[in-house]
């Protein structure tokens, strides 16, 4: 590992982004916090300016990341999901990490206008309000408010709700989520996003709007908000002009996002 930042044709933030990067991967590891800005500093003899142009050149890259009042630390690799309808239990179940559920809140309420008409309640129906934090391995990694119909899942607070509901509905009410529709959008993590998902202010976030049905009914309404630096997508894409498969043959891209 370098040990001089120089003068040269390559800036001392972008030498110095290489050591740190250096040390991040082959000595620290996971969750390891890196030297202060002070010891950066009179290791490599460069100017505060540089260092902290370095360390927001990793952050960005997701090599790094930072938690206020307590420093920089060694980003934990992002998990990577492929598009498919799953809870969030099975696919990270998939990869390898132990999933587990935060429950905030659980109220039998009057729903926005938007989920009123996604779940085909009228003017007059109601529906559970389920707030959650999502975690994999201990850390937190989505945030969840989710909309059920209360007339396809009476007494559902009385149920345990910081498993998977997929599994849920299927075991308890006999209703196996079939087909969803998602749309997805990003946003930054305001302070009280940040603050449930333990991430810095304005954390990127994935933000994914899912409607899902089980035998044609409209059952659930849910949008989840996923930490973009410890969660990314993988698509599989075909070309117009690609022959489309044949109807026995299952489509390469399925749908999966915000899990309940």
């Amino acid at each position: 590992m370098a040990l001089v930042i120089t003068d040269g044709p390559r800036p001392k933030h972008a030498q110095l982004s290489d050591v740190l990067a250096e040390l991040a991967v082959k000595e620290l590891g996971p969750d390891a916090a890196i030297p202060s800005e002070r010891e950066l500093m009179s290791t490599y003899d460069v100017s505060r300016a540089t260092v902290r142009k370095a360390i927001e050149t990793l952050i960005a890259e997701g090599l790094l990341t930072r938690i206020h009042g307590k420093g920089t630390f060694v980003a934990r690799p992002r998990v990577e999901s492929h598009l498919h309808l799953a809870s969030f239990s099975e696919d990270m179940r998939r990869r390898g990490l132990t999933p587990s559920t935060r429950l905030l809140a659980v109220d039998l309420d009057e729903p926005p206008a938007e989920v009123a008409t996604s779940l085909r309640l009228g003017t007059a129906g109601r529906a559970w309000r389920v707030d959650r934090v999502r975690l994999a391995d201990g850390q937190p990694m989505a945030l969840e408010q989710g909309w059920y119909a209360e007339a396809l899942l009476p007494d559902l607070d009385h149920h345990d709700l910081t498993g998977s509901l997929y599994s849920l509905f299927a075991d308890v009410y006999g209703l196996v989520i079939d087909r969803a529709s998602q749309t997805l959008w990003g946003e930054s993590a305001d302070a009280t996003l940040a603050r449930r998902l333990e991430a810095p202010l304005h954390t990127p976030l994935l933000v994914f709007r899912r409607v899902s049905t089980a035998d044609g009914k409209p059952l659930e309404h849910v949008v989840s908000r996923y930490r973009g630096d410890r969660y990314q997508l993988h698509m599989d894409l075909i070309g117009s002009t690609s022959t489309p498969p044949s109807r026995t043959t299952p489509s390469t891209t399925r749908e999966k996002g915000n899990h309940p």
